[in-house]
């Protein structure tokens, strides 16, 4: 990773002028990460629908009404320009160019969403002793579509996307009690063990982000994953929609420990 940053203010300036653009696993560490789904006003009931339905992949943070682009959880935040890079959707269909700023594309009908994401327990577990593979490897973290099902909501439907972290079998049972303390950023994992259990077929070609190493005497460790609602936003087909890129998060001013809690999910053993 070239640059590092430990202020998310210091980080955003940087996105907004262009000099970072990658990745921000790894970045601010100690603050929360979200995921950015931008809809036209028509969808947006039916996407917060969706997200209630499965609060695993979209635990919902902020929702910003139409036009807003100001968040209240970053001082000086402006979704348009503080994301590294966008994927545009058209009809459904993904853009092949990833824009750095959306504001040729903005509208006062685009409806904003900001849902918790799996970077931002990422510290916590490093500070538990538990190294974060794609982060010791420099690499975006590896997600894959499942053959799981998210509960639809109106035009909203799709199959559970989920990210992966490899780890010892011994450690997995610390794995859970550090990630479950953070329900609202997908909590504890939802599999552990087999890909195939899963509807994974290959684990070392996911469907986003890149593969990491996976050592002989580890088991991948699976959460579910804020680029779910991609997949729904495809089925939904709205003439204009915009995510972050895999990856590519809007990093805020609110501390890890503001959603910390003792709530804990349950999860399959490790095979």
């Amino acid at each position: 990773m070239s640059q590092h940053f430990t202020n998310p203010v210091d980080l955003r300036a940087a996105i907004r002028r262009g000099a970072f653009s990658g990745q921000t696993s790894g970045q601010c560490p100690g603050f929360v990460q979200a995921n950015l789904v931008i809809v036209p006003q028509p969808y947006a009931a039916e996407f917060a629908e969706f997200c209630r339905r499965n609060p695993r992949p979209c635990p919902l943070l902020e929702e910003l009404p139409a036009g807003e682009y100001r968040s209240r959880i970053a001082a000086d935040g402006d979704l348009r320009r503080d994301v590294p890079r966008y994927r545009v959707f058209r009809g459904g269909v993904a853009d092949v160019v990833e824009p750095t700023d959306l504001e040729s594309l903005w509208r006062d009908d685009l409806c904003s969403f900001l849902v918790g994401c799996s970077f931002t327990f990422e510290s916590a577990l490093t500070a538990a002793g538990l190294s974060v593979r794609h982060l010791e490897e420099g690499r975006n973290v590896p997600m894959y579509r499942t053959s799981r099902m998210c509960e639809p909501a109106g035009r909203f439907a799709g199959p559970l996307v989920v990210s992966m972290r490899p780890y010892r079998p011994e450690q997995v049972g610390q794995v859970v009690e550090v990630t479950s303390r953070f329900p609202a950023m997908h909590g504890a994992p939802v599999h552990v063990g087999d890909p195939a259990a899963i509807g994974i077929g290959d684990i070392t070609r996911p469907d986003f982000g890149e593969a990491v190493t996976m050592r002989d005497d580890e088991v991948p460790v699976f959460w579910a994953c804020g680029v779910t609602p991609q997949l729904a936003l495809a089925a939904a087909g709205a003439e204009l929609a915009i995510t972050h890129s895999p990856g590519c998060m809007f990093v805020t001013d609110l501390p890890d420990g503001a959603f910390l809690t003792d709530h804990a999910f349950e999860v399959e053993p490790a095979r």
